[in-house]
């Protein structure tokens, strides 16, 4: 039994493969997603389907999962694993509702706070209740790349890389220790208040851009680079019928 779980976010549209509960393959779209989400239903003819979306994407991608398979649009009326007590339910991200609902699946006794590194950071408390309570937004790395290059007029757009220096000797290297060192300084102190506050918490990492700051931080820290996939997958099997 094959499930496509996909997910549009701002920087990437991407999906994964599922045969039953094993991830057999991951696949990032280009700008020509129905032409390829058609290839990959030929391919691996899913049984079902479920797309988390903060984007405004073609709704011809909908119609498309629908026919091929049985076909789930995570939203906050979707049956979760968690409930969201927080004043408007419906301005949660489905991003956001997947990585919680695939931490409460790992870690169902315990707090949990999901940090998912995108194109922004997102910080997601789940106490051990499995109520997801909220968090924090703040700008992500390429943001923040980003904008130091819009709002000056001499510093360049440069790329990630996972050895610079402290102490930067050029431009590059300044923007790079300034920006990795700075985030992950930054998760480090959100992650220690998080502890002050809360006992037996477990802390999970996760998103594209999370693999250039896994090594950078001192707190205990469980890398999982598929948590959204898998989140997706239990809310698909929740909503199945």
């Amino acid at each position: 039994m094959k499930s496509l779980c996909l997910d549009f976010g701002n920087t990437r549209q991407k999906c994964a493969i599922f045969q039953n509960d094993v991830l057999v393959e991951t696949f990032v779209f280009s700008d020509k997603v129905l032409e390829e989400l058609q290839q990959l239903i030929q391919i691996h003819h899913p049984q079902f389907s479920i797309l988390s979306s903060v984007i405004l994407h073609d709704k011809e991608i909908e119609n498309l999962l629908s026919e091929n398979s049985q076909f789930h649009l995570l939203n906050f009326q979707s049956n979760l694993p968690i409930t969201t007590p927080v004043g408007k339910p419906e301005t949660i991200g489905a991003d956001r509702l997947a990585l919680c609902s695939a931490a409460a699946d790992l870690f169902n006794e315990h707090h949990k706070l999901v940090i998912g590194l995108g194109s922004c950071i997102t910080f997601n408390f789940i106490n051990k209740f499995n109520e997801f309570l909220g968090g924090s937004i703040s700008p992500g790395m390429y943001m923040r790349f980003k904008a130091m290059n819009d709002y000056t007029a001499l510093l360049p757009i440069i790329q990630p890389e996972h050895q610079f220096p402290l102490v930067g000797y050029d431009t590059k290297t300044n923007l790079l220790s300034g920006v990795l060192f700075g985030l992950s300084k930054e998760i480090d102190g959100i992650v220690d208040l998080y502890k002050e506050k809360y006992n037996n918490i477990k802390v999970v990492l996760t998103g594209g851009d999370a693999e250039f700051f896994s090594q950078h931080l001192k707190n205990e820290i469980l890398y999982e680079p598929d948590l959204l996939f898998k989140g997706l997958l239990a809310i698909s099997k929740r909503n199945r019928h």
